[in-house]
């Protein structure tokens, strides 16, 4: 290795009784961080998502540590044994199966109990599917200026399904989720009934990885999409254009005004407004302060 490199790393500070939060490949093992390598090596042990898959990695790159298991069954057991390592002045990391620990992975509860315990916790940064995906998505940020939702993996109960989905097509929003291979084909041809043809999905397969691929497709494309069995293999990441936002599309308070206008010698001021927030698409408070003042002229 450079040593410059070497020299850099040999600067940082690696503080006892933390945890470090590792972020690992997401299927590129070049993806790996120096200075993840760099703490993974200098810890005293590292907490696993599954023991067996990181071993994979550890042993690739010849690191050997002790290793314990935390998942999202036993996520708080296991914190409580790692903070006891940490009590004793221990410097212990944790990895998720892939990407950055914490997203839509095991390590939120873990870093909420070290944190309660008065530990510090530090980040590695590194691969994640969701930046991945993202840094790819151009057009879909760009009308968003690049603000978006992320929803996590997609529900795997029916009802919260189907308001997962009737959230993305009400938001001005791009909207990300994560999904599973076996439940793509079901979730795709949902979407392509119900989504208006002017949005765009984002499908991003494989990122990182070999066989990789990323497709922009409108709902009814969708199908034709499906037909292809190749183009169900792998691990996915999706993200439905934002719809056109209605409270954007009123230049001024004009509109809801007049209707106010209109409405205020036959309506109470509550009901006023939760026309003006159907219609317009303003939040509650602001649809009651037009109402109020509607009222106050008239």
């Amino acid at each position: 290795m450079d040593k410059t490199i070497l020299h850099f790393l040999s600067e940082q500070e690696l503080p006892t009784s933390s945890l470090y939060m590792v972020a690992s490949p997401i299927g590129n093992l070049g993806d790996i961080t120096l200075r993840a390598l760099h703490v993974l090596n200098h810890v005293d042990g590292i907490a696993c998502e599954d023991t067996r898959h990181s071993a994979q990695l550890l042993n690739r790159f010849d690191i050997r540590k002790p290793l314990l298991a935390l998942h999202k069954h036993n996520e708080m057991g296991a914190a409580a044994v790692l903070i006891d390592h940490l009590r004793n002045g221990q410097r212990w990391a944790y990895l998720s199966d892939a990407g950055t620990p914490g997203i839509s992975d095991p390590g939120a509860r873990l870093v909420m109990q070290v944190s309660a315990a008065g530990f510090r916790v530090i980040p590695i940064p590194g691969a994640s599917a969701l930046s991945a995906a993202l840094s790819i998505a151009g057009s879909l940020l760009v009308e968003s200026n690049g603000q978006f939702q992320f929803l996590g993996f997609a529900p795997s109960q029916s009802k919260e399904f189907d308001r997962m989905i009737e959230q993305m097509i009400e938001s001005s929003l791009p909207s990300m989720f994560y999904e599973s291979p076996h439940r793509l084909s079901k979730t795709l041809l949902k979407l392509s009934k119900l989504v208006p043809e002017e949005r765009i999905l984002f499908i991003g397969r494989e990122l990182s990885k070999k066989f990789e691929g990323v497709y922009l497709l409108k709902p009814s494309e969708i199908a034709e999409w499906l037909e292809n069995a190749n183009n169900l293999k792998g691990e996915f990441v999706l993200m439905l254009s934002g719809g056109a936002s209605q409270k954007n599309a009123v230049s001024s308070q004009a509109e809801p005004s007049r209707l106010a206008s209109l409405l205020g010698a036959h309506m109470s001021s509550k009901d006023i407004a939760t026309t003006l927030s159907s219609m317009f698409g303003l939040n509650k408070n602001e649809a009651y302060q037009i109402a109020l003042s509607c009222k106050e002229k008239g």
